[in-house]
């Protein structure tokens, strides 16, 4: 089996978003910048990870850089994955080394499918200004992250931009302080897919928080999401059209639900096959 999950918001937390103190028990560090603790993680979450049953083949996928999930020092030191996909999609780590040939497949993908990064910036030039906009990266050459204040961000103008460029094979995401312009051939199911494609064809289970995640969500045999986030307000607004299930918790311990979903799926798996 195959647990597929995002990490911020889903199973790592930055201060704004874990919803409890920093000194709340329970939490253990996940990442520093610049030596400075940035991120943290549910003591009883990196439990369960490090003691998933062997079947049960872990892969992080995240809209971070390479660069940027190196950082999260639990998946260097605690929990080693033999997988791990990042820029959502766009990169597959080999026991821990950038698979070329993915990559290359990625931006041979891009090249017919989808507008330039040059030419989606040129159509977002005038409504990007420093009223609303703290920082810009084109995240390894792949796509783009805007760093916002979102109270200020002019929502009709920037709607009316997402729509032009969702016609060119892009698509956008906000997450909390984030504006991310993605094409749609870099995502997160294709990476899985291949994954799965390698090792076999097993049930895949798979988390997260923001519509970044949704097609792989929507890919795998069971999926949970936690109750906050992009998901969960579009399951709100339209709770037709959103079928996952939802942890009870918000916040950092949202994640011990989603180990604990991810067991009890195994768990029937295992069952049925004894059965």
């Amino acid at each position: 089996m195959i647990y597929a999950s995002d990490l911020d918001q889903t199973l790592v937390y930055s201060r704004r978003s874990m919803g409890v103190a920093e000194d709340a028990p329970g939490l253990v560090p996940a990442e520093w910048i610049r030596g400075e603790l940035s991120a943290f993680m549910s003591a009883e979450t990196l439990n369960q990870l490090m003691t998933l049953p062997k079947d049960i083949l872990f892969i992080p996928v995240t809209t971070r850089t390479v660069a940027q999930y190196q950082r999260i020092q639990i998946f260097q030191q605690e929990v080693i994955p033999s997988y791990a996909i990042t820029s959502n999609g766009g990169n597959i780590l080999m026991n821990g080394k950038v698979d070329p040939s993915w990559n290359e497949h990625v931006r041979s993908k891009l090249q017919e499918h989808s507008a330039t990064a040059a030419e989606v910036r040129q159509i977002f030039d005038d409504v990007l200004n420093k009223e609303w906009i703290v920082g810009e990266r084109l995240c390894d050459e792949l796509f783009f992250a805007f760093v916002i204040h979102r109270d200020l961000m002019p929502v009709e103008e920037v709607t009316e931009k997402i729509k032009r460029v969702e016609s060119l094979g892009w698509e956008a995401s906000i997450q909390g302080r984030k504006l991310y312009l993605v094409p749609s051939a870099v995502n997160k199911r294709a990476a899985v897919e291949h994954i799965r494609h390698q090792i076999g064809d097993v049930p895949v289970v798979a988390s997260g928080d923001s519509l970044l995640d949704r097609c792989l969500l929507d890919f795998a045999d069971y999926a949970i999401a936690p109750r906050h986030g992009e998901l969960y307000r579009e399951k709100q607004r339209n709770p037709e059209t959103v079928h996952y299930q939802f942890t009870e918790q918000s916040g950092i311990f949202a994640a011990d639900e989603i180990l604990k979903y991810v067991r009890s799926i195994h768990h029937a798996a295992i069952g049925d096959v004894v059965s």
